[in-house]
């Protein structure tokens, strides 16, 4: 089916310039807060390898690393405007729970994400979360339990929440109860039922369904779970209470069967977006729009999104580049050390050329790049920084118009 188109790392010292860059991006100039901690250095786990020109490499060895690099990259806790109103801890276990909380990291929250283990809050992610001091938020509603006070964090799941904070705590027995508990939470938080959801399978590879979490958390719209041929009991009632919304299926056939997508048209429009494999997968995310739903990523000048197929718990994390700064789609490799052709073309049709009035009037693109050099080789980095220059190609820039799908029941853009 045609689809369109080392060294060990030292102390990671977050380059506040090099975060916030891309797509011309800047924050709005104001004073440093009075008393604020600088850039906490996060011993060896910090980003192993260099950033080049059109790439910024954030994480190490592990996703825990990795959430924590992302996260102060986001909210450096430098200023009032780059403190979180809150974070979001999540077990690094816990696949589903992670994948459901990307909505978080979007409008109107921003919350990013840090993973807990089973003995608590690793040190990486203590220091991130010391180091972003979340300001607190009364959206969340009141503590039914604990301290009373702003909430700075909300607990997803089985986890451990550290002492000294006002928390939030969702639970559910299982992965689509959970995933409704978020969605109710997404919802308060918007003040209105959401009118488009993300469906996917909790018991799919995650490989296969990793995007999702850099479209919930720039569309809004939060992630609802199915099993592969069965519509779980609590996200059909969730379904028929939210009857009327646009449903986007994340993956193919071998994700979320046929006979679920005709279930799920029982509850409204139903849309499937999927590719082959999980390259091909996240390409079709990225290229996706419907209306003002979706990337919609079919020219040059955007920001993008790095991950290794083998490490899923980096998309969630990630879901806060998705939602601020260079909002860029999630691209997953499915090899540390090489390029697969379907992704090489892709970024080959977004490259930007050169215009008549030179380079510094074109567009831009820049990759992040999560987790060290066994995620992402410092060779592989090289050819990515290529495929993302700007050329020296002569183009005129026209305006291009991003590809539109109908939401009409089980249209597929995907097998």
């Amino acid at each position: 089916m045609k689809y369109f188109p080392s060294t060990r790392g030292v102390a990671l010292a977050l380059a506040l310039a090099a975060g916030l860059a891309g797509c011309g991006k800047t924050l709005p100039r104001q004073s440093v807060e009075q008393g604020s901690a600088g850039v906490p250095v996060l011993g060896t786990h910090g980003a192993v390898g260099v950033s080049t020109t059109n790439t910024t490499r954030l994480g190490g060895s592990t996703s825990t690393d990795d959430a924590a690099a992302i996260a102060l990259t986001a909210y450096p806790g430098l200023t009032p405007a780059t403190r979180p109103h809150a974070v979001v801890l999540v077990d690094a276990g816990d696949w589903p729970a992670a994948l459901a909380a990307s909505v978080l990291a979007g409008q109107p929250l921003r919350a990013p994400l840090l993973y807990t283990e089973q003995a608590g809050l690793p040190e990486v992610s203590s220091s991130a979360l010391h180091a972003m001091r979340p300001r607190g938020t009364a959206a969340l509603g009141p503590s039914p339990t604990g301290p009373t006070g702003l909430a700075q964090i909300i607990q997803i799941g089985e986890t451990k929440a550290p002492e000294g904070y006002v928390t939030r705590s969702l639970a559910g027995a299982e992965p689509a109860a959970l995933a409704v508990a978020i969605e109710r939470l997404s919802s308060s938080l918007h003040r209105h039922s959401p009118r488009r959801l993300i469906v996917t399978a909790a018991n799919a590879p995650p490989a296969m369904t990793m995007p999702a979490a850099g479209l919930s958390a720039q569309t809004g719209a939060p992630i609802l779970f199915v099993e592969h041929s069965t519509i779980p009991r609590a996200t059909a009632a969730e379904l028929t209470r939210l009857a009327g919304a646009s449903i986007y299926v994340i993956g193919p056939s071998t994700v979320v069967s046929g006979r679920v997508v005709r279930e799920l048209a029982r509850f409204g429009p139903v849309t499937r977006i999927g590719g082959g494999d999980p390259a091909e997968n996240a390409i079709a995310v990225a290229r996706f729009s419907d209306g003002s739903f979706g990337w919609g990523v079919v020219e040059p000048g955007h920001g993008l999104v790095f991950a290794n197929s083998a490490r899923p718990l980096d998309a969630p994390a990630a879901a806060a580049l998705s939602a601020r700064g260079d909002y860029g789609p999630l691209l997953l490799l499915e090899s540390a050390s090489a390029l697969s052709n379907v992704l090489s073309g892709y970024l080959s049709d977004l490259q930007p050329g050169s215009p008549p009035s030179g380079p510094v009037h074109g567009v831009y693109n820049h990759g992040w790049l999560i987790g060290g050099e066994a995620a992402i080789s410092a060779t592989t980095q090289a050819h990515l920084d290529t495929l993302l220059e700007i050329s020296s190609n002569p183009t005129v820039e026209p305006t291009v118009a991003s590809p539109t799908t109908s939401s009409e029941p089980t249209q597929s853009t995907g097998p």
